[in-house]
């Protein structure tokens, strides 16, 4: 789905190319990137804030033990329009109230597959609440009369909503997400399913499909 990646001028933002679109994406740990990230979102979505849809995602390390336990969220990915946040939450400088508010803005619509596991794991590991999470897997279903979807992945939504192939390769799905400096192929990964989330569930709630 992703064709490439470059970084820009700065350290902290690259571009991740798909077919159609150039997404715009901060990589940090800076608290205060962040909260810029979210103040320039607020800014340039005046107009329809009381209905923002927001892609959401979250990757952290795997554990390959037996039984063990989950480790802490690495990444929280959020995506609107074509500007992505890949906030590196595990080393994080400070955590701000701004995105705490973000998330838990009832006005605004998170959108993501499975998303309920993920708000639940944002909330024991960072107290972190999810105003208004919205599973596009169920919302396919309902919108597209095809209840199969109900259970469908990502890719699979990508496919059937965009018309296009998405690559999960699991030697990333299931890579280090808690180093300190991600790969580009970490990046563009990350920025995909944010992105992808955030077109799925756009098409769907605007009857684009």
């Amino acid at each position: 789905m992703a064709t490439g990646i470059y970084q820009n001028d700065d350290e902290e933002t690259y571009t991740v190319t798909f077919p159609a679109d150039d997404i715009l994406t901060t990589v940090t740990s800076s608290g205060a990137i962040a909260v810029d990230w979210i103040a320039t979102t607020r800014q340039l979505n005046q107009q329809r804030l009381d209905q923002l849809i927001v892609g959401l995602d979250l990757e952290w390390r795997p554990t390959f033990q037996r039984g063990g336990d989950a480790n802490f969220t690495a990444l929280v990915q959020l995506c609107v329009d074509q500007r992505c946040l890949i906030f590196q939450i595990i080393h994080a400088d400070v955590i701000p109230d701004e995105l705490s508010e973000f998330l838990s803005d009832e006005r605004f619509r998170f959108v993501g597959v499975g998303i309920d596991a993920d708000v639940a794991k944002l909330e024991e590991d960072y107290e972190l609440t999810v105003a208004n999470p919205v599973d596009l897997r169920v919302l396919a279903a309902e919108k597209m009369n095809r209840p199969e979807l109900s259970t469908a992945g990502l890719a699979t939504l990508v496919k059937e909503i965009m018309g296009l192939r998405m690559s999960k390769p699991r030697h990333i799905r299931a890579s280090e997400w808690d180093r300190e400096r991600l790969t580009l192929h970490q990046i563009k990964y990350a920025c995909a399913d944010a992105f992808a989330s955030f077109e799925i569930g756009r098409r769907l709630f605007y009857d684009e499909i």
